[in-house]
């Protein structure tokens, strides 16, 4: 048994009705930025908003009825829990899930949505793996591994046929790495069909365990580390999975975790594209300058999920207009009468900024009870901007502070 082009063409065939084609498209404003012709593979518009379903349901096709009978248990950080989920109960199988108690709670809820149990344990996916294993040993339960199954990479490699179908003149394909499966699946696939395409892959920089496994030239276990990126957080890629890696993947990069969330920012903000830190991981590793050779070449990046919970939408873009100097934070020194307040509150806003919060420190400063301190955040277009808003405000008198 292995995994080659025939297994993953099969898969398509298996998948095919369930999994959605999803979208490639052509941004111009990465393009720009990365100096190739950059193509955005949207997984994150898959149903389950992952990749996942398409491995998971392949699996799911090949399962004996007996296997089936018994049911089935899977460990997963959020997107294969949905994946087998939504297929398990497609068949009408009942399906047990052990997730990280650190999930998404997006993720947590879907899958249970979507019609299984979850049990939650550990703080990542080697800890939910392990506990698992040790239900599975209890119930007797078809185990779905995540990424270390041929089916399950064969369901994944299906992504890979659809962007060489769409886009046959494709150089470059950038897919994130957690186990290996997906990238493994991918690769396959394109490296057969076309064997001159590059597969770079990307992973968080504090749990890059593929990376430290292709330097040494056998799989390691690197400590357990909780990424931005928890769908690719994993300790120890699959054997199976590596065996594909190191034949078909040409390259593997890693990111900080501050340049997930900016690639995770940038996608939301110039695509309209919500993406998991996971997902987005592609994104960051281009924006960085991580990935050379790519100019002028048609590139291809993987967007693998959009599954991340809205308050950590929320802390991201919070995060990044303060690193990016787009939220201004001052303090003004106001008479304090009415109409003060309302008066540069109006002045700020016809120079185009966005007054967020406006807080009275003290009913009097250090002149007295005439005048108060006001604490200010703005959100402005740029730097620039910001930087125009205060000059402006101090040539026309008032006494401005700016905080970093």
């Amino acid at each position: 048994m292995e995994l080659n082009l025939e297994r993953i063409k099969k898969a398509q065939e298996n998948i095919k009705g369930v999994a959605r084609k999803t979208p490639l498209f052509y941004t111009s404003t990465f393009s720009n930025q990365c100096d190739c012709n950059l193509y955005l593979k949207c997984e994150n518009k898959q149903k389950t908003g992952a990749f996942k379903l398409r491995g998971a349901y392949n699996k799911l096709v090949n399962l004996t009825e007996e296997e089936k009978q018994k049911g089935v248990i899977a460990s997963s950080a959020g997107n294969h829990a949905q994946g087998v989920a939504y297929a398990a109960t497609a068949f009408g199988v009942k399906a047990t899930i052990v997730m990280p108690v650190t999930a998404p709670q997006a993720k947590v809820t879907a899958t249970k949505g979507y019609g299984a149990e979850v049990v939650q344990a550990g703080q990542v996916y080697d800890e939910c793996y392990a506990k698992a294993v040790e239900l599975q040993k209890e119930t007797g339960a078809t185990f779905l591994h995540p990424f270390n199954d041929l089916d399950v990479m064969a369901g994944q490699g299906t992504a890979g046929l659809e962007m060489l179908e769409e886009l046959p003149e494709a150089d470059v394909i950038v897919v994130p790495i957690g186990g290996g499966g997906l990238i493994a699946g991918i690769a396959t696939a394109v490296k057969s069909i076309k064997p001159s395409i590059r597969v770079v892959g990307v992973q968080p920089e504090i749990v890059a365990s593929t990376k430290a496994s292709l330097e040494k030239g056998q799989v390691v276990t690197l400590p357990g580390a909780k990424s931005l990126a928890d769908g690719i957080s994993v300790s120890t890629p699959g054997d199976e999975c590596f065996k594909y890696i190191q034949k078909y993947v040409d390259e593997v990069v890693t990111v900080s975790e501050d340049e997930i969330a900016l690639g995770m920012f940038s996608l939301m903000e110039r695509n309209k594209l919500i993406a998991e830190g996971a997902g987005a991981s592609t994104m960051a590793a281009l924006l960085a300058g991580k990935i050379d050779g790519i100019k002028g070449k048609n590139v291809v990046a993987l967007i693998s999920g959009g599954n991340v919970d809205i308050a950590t939408v929320s802390k991201i873009i919070e995060r990044e207009l303060v690193l990016l100097n787009r939220r201004i934070r001052f303090t003004v020194e106001l008479q304090d009468k009415a109409g003060t307040l309302g008066a540069l509150i109006s002045e700020v806003g016809n120079m185009g900024g966005n007054v967020v919060t406006a807080r009275q420190n003290n009913n009097w400063n250090k002149k007295g009870l005439d005048f108060a301190d006001v604490c200010f955040e703005v959100t402005v277009q740029s730097q620039e901007h910001g930087e125009e808003i205060i000059k402006s405000l101090k040539e026309n008198g008032y006494l401005v502070e700016v905080h970093k």
